[in-house]
């Protein structure tokens, strides 16, 4: 397999759809480190799965993305334990309401600290490896980047800053480091919170496929962007099953 063998470092790892990439890749053959900032007990039953299931030692290590020193420990610590680095997955988000006319600047700084500039910071300490290896970056983005989400203005607005930091590094990285995106639609609804644009039911109803998606169809997507997609940089990947149609 293409992926066996390769060292993936994948943020906000621990749990939901970071959990997902990780037990996708690990079961592909990659070694992985896996971020995670207070879900240590998630963290560590994750990895013991991992070793279980593929006899795979995943590397766990802790760090606040709003942190400036947090994107060099992270990379410094994979490189140190593996040696070399051939993906980076840009999977950590923060997702809460903050009605316009109520945003304060704690709100908007939370927001661009894990959306933007931790990818961004992230993605130039680990540009050298890269290189070195000829590897690739995924950030997850959100169909929200594109169709803005009322009442969530912070979020929607840096995960399309997102997609346009995607798109700068690909120019930036090119040829030798590829870096695309993958934007979820519905794929678990939020914990302990409605959908913030109408009921569940409604949300399906308003998507071709007429279901939700799965923690495993956005993992897939990302493996195929890693290791099956040479000739793709710069590019997007909507998974929504058809809910941008309407």
């Amino acid at each position: 397999m293409k992926a066996t063998g390769k060292v993936v470092l994948i943020t906000g790892a621990a749990r939901r759809v970071g959990a997902a990439i990780a037990r996708q890749l690990a079961a592909e053959g990659c070694q992985l480190a896996l971020h995670y900032k207070r879900s240590a007990a998630d963290a560590e039953a994750l990895a013991q799965e991992l070793r279980a299931r593929h006899g795979t030692e995943p590397l766990l290590i802790a760090g606040d993305l709003a942190a400036p020193e947090t994107p060099a420990h992270l990379i410094d610590a994979a490189i140190g334990h593996f040696g070399c680095l051939d993906g980076l997955v840009n999977n950590a988000s923060l997702y809460s309401p903050a009605p316009f006319g109520e945003i304060t600047p704690e709100d908007w700084a939370a927001m661009e600290a894990v959306h933007l500039r931790a990818p961004l910071f992230l993605t130039q300490v680990a540009a050298p490896h890269l290189r070195k290896t000829g590897g690739a970056v995924v950030n997850i983005g959100d169909i929200h980047a594109e169709i803005p989400l009322r009442g969530y203005l912070p979020y929607s607005v840096t995960k399309a800053g997102l997609l346009a930091l995607t798109r700068a590094l690909a120019k930036e990285l090119g040829p030798e480091i590829r870096v695309n995106s993958v934007s979820p639609g519905v794929v678990l609804w939020a914990e302990d919170k409605d959908p913030p644009d109408g009921d569940q039911q409604g949300l399906i109803e308003r998507n071709a496929l007429k279901r939700v998606g799965s923690p495993e169809d956005i993992a897939g997507a990302i493996a195929y962007l890693l290791f099956d997609a040479p000739y793709v940089t710069g590019h997007n990947l909507v998974v929504d099953g058809g809910r941008m149609l309407y």
